[in-house]
Order: C-alpha cells, then sequence, then structure tokens
C-alpha cells in the first residue's frame, strides 16, 4: 500500500479564503493581537507567518513584542489592557514564554472570549464537557485534515500518541467527541509499538524525530504527524518515519506541509468565531 498525502497547504489556502469571505459577508474586519516576549528565532517566525496570514485574511493584526527581561508583572497589564481594548478580538500570547514567567499565569489572565489559542481553563473545560468554544489550534487543525481525507472516526479506534495540554490532550477529546474510541498514550504506556498498531487513526504528537517506525502502523490507518524536528542536516522531519509508515497507511500527512499550516488558519477561524460572537451574532 501506497499512502495517499494529506495536503496541509491546501486545506489550509481553502479555509483561509473561507473564513476572509465570511469575515466580509458579516461585514466585521476581526481584530488579532499577538504578544511575542524575548527574541526566540523561532518564536519569531511563527508570529510573523500568523500575523501575515491574518493581514491576507483582511483582519486588523498587530503585534506586541516586549523585551526577554519584562516581567510577569509587566506581561499581565499588558493582557489586561488588550482584555479591555474592544478593538482587540483575539489574543496570542507566543509560547514558550521566558523561564521567569510563569505560563499558567498568563493563559489564566486572558479574557477567555479573546483566547484564540484555547487554552484558557474555562475554554479547556468546555472541550472537556463537549461542548467546545475556542479549541486549541493545531488540534483543530488536525480534525480538519480528518475531515479532508474523509476519514469516518464514529466508532474508530484512534490514539493519540503524546499527553501534552496544547496538542495531545485536547486531540483526545475532539476525538472523543467525534465518537471514535480513544486511547491516549505516553512515553509511560507499555508496549507503545502495540498500541500503535491498534490504531486505525493515530495522531502523533510528541517531539522525537521519527520515533514512529513503519512497523507501527497498522494496515489502512490514518496518521496524522504533527511533529517538527530539525536533523543535523538541517532535514526538517516529523515524529514519523514518513517513508516506511506510507507503505503502510492509507492516509499521512507530510511533514512539513501537513499539520503546520493548518494551525495558523485554525488560528483565523478561531479570531472570527471570537469576533463575531462579541458582536452577537448566531
Amino acid at each position: 500500500m501506497s499512502a495517499a498525502v494529506i495536503d496541509g497547504r491546501a486545506a489550509a489556502a481553502r479555509l483561509r479564503a473561507r473564513v476572509a469571505a465570511e469575515a466580509r459577508g458579516a461585514g466585521i474586519v476581526p481584530g488579532l493581537t499577538v504578544v511575542i516576549v524575548g527574541d526566540d528565532p523561532a518564536s519569531r517566525v511563527y508570529v510573523r507567518n500568523k500575523t501575515k496570514a491574518a493581514a491576507t485574511a483582511g483582519f486588523r493584526e498587530t503585534t506586541i513584542a516586549l523585551p526577554a527581561e519584562t516581567s510577569e508583572p509587566a506581561l499581565l497589564q499588558v493582557i489586561a489592557r488588550l482584555n479591555a481594548d474592544d478593538a482587540v478580538d483575539g489574543i496570542l500570547v507566543q509560547l514558550p514564554l521566558p523561564k521567569h514567567i510563569r505560563t499558567q499565569a498568563v493563559i489564566e489572565a486572558l479574557d477567555p472570549a479573546k483566547d484564540v489559542d484555547g487554552l484558557h481553563p474555562l475554554n479547556a473545560g468546555h472541550l472537556a464537557g463537549g461542548h467546545p468554544r475556542l479549541v486549541p489550534c493545531t488540534p483543530k487543525g488536525v480534525m480538519t485534515l480528518l475531515a479532508e481525507a474523509g476519514v469516518a472516526l464514529a466508532g474508530a479506534r484512534a490514539v493519540v500518541l503524546g499527553r501534552s495540554t496544547l496538542v495531545g490532550r485536547p486531540v483526545a477529546a475532539l476525538l472523543t467527541g467525534a465518537d471514535a474510541t480513544v486511547t491516549l498514550a505516553h512515553s509511560r504506556t507499555r508496549d507503545l509499538a502495540a498500541e500503535c498498531r491498534r490504531a486505525e487513526v493515530l495522531v502523533v504528537a510528541v517531539g522525537r524525530a521519527e520515533l514512529v517506525r513503519g512497523d507501527w502502523i497498522a494496515e489502512g490507518a490514518t496518521v496524522i504527524d504533527v511533529g517538527i524536528n530539525r536533523r543535523a542536516d538541517g532535514r526538517l522531519v516529523g515524529d514519523v518515519a514518513f517513508a516506511e509508515a506510507a507503505e503502510r497507511a492509507a492516509w499521512i500527512t507530510p511533514v512539513p506541509g501537513g499539520v503546520g499550516p493548518m494551525t495558523i488558519a485554525s488560528l483565523l477561524e478561531n479570531t472570527l468565531i471570537a469576533a463575531k460572537a462579541r458582536r452577537g451574532f448566531a
């Protein structure tokens, strides 16, 4: 078997176009503000890509760049100001933050209605309770790609490898909400390879280059690779050994060009959702 590749770039382009058209049709210009603390090169690239996508979609986008030595109270003051700013529909604080700033304190300071990264405890609780509002962007993108591939989730055996609050846990909740039978596997799981082989849908988000080998994949499975890792030779690879897995899977996402583009497109979708909700749209 040779897997069909799920094209995240094409799916993201369609979603961005739909979001832009929906915003124009509603006569609104959503406002997105991204806050970055410090000068981490990767974070700056991510922020630049996010704000560029927002501007292209016709959103009002602003970036607030703060020095690495910014104190936690100073950052919380910035967030309080954005919470109160009626021109701001969505706030995204780029992670990771400098070590002297408590990430959870910053997340909890966000207005849940403007938390377009979907990380506030209130939004996490709605997701866990089966009534999602603003959903974390990468997990939301994973679900969009599964829909793009036409994967039937109801009753399917799904394994999520990785239990982070950013990806693994929210993906497991979304799959459960779609009526899949979900196993959340992690580093302490006994016989990880055997658990993966049981999966009809396998989502991998562990941050370890090519951890999942081809013989971990069930014949005909759908494989969503969230990981992105840079090899010593400069190559970008996922958490799944792509060529090996593609020999057994029915559908697979590439790295790069799979889940990554969907994260930014989902951010725009979340910002539009927040903007419409704040304006009383149904």
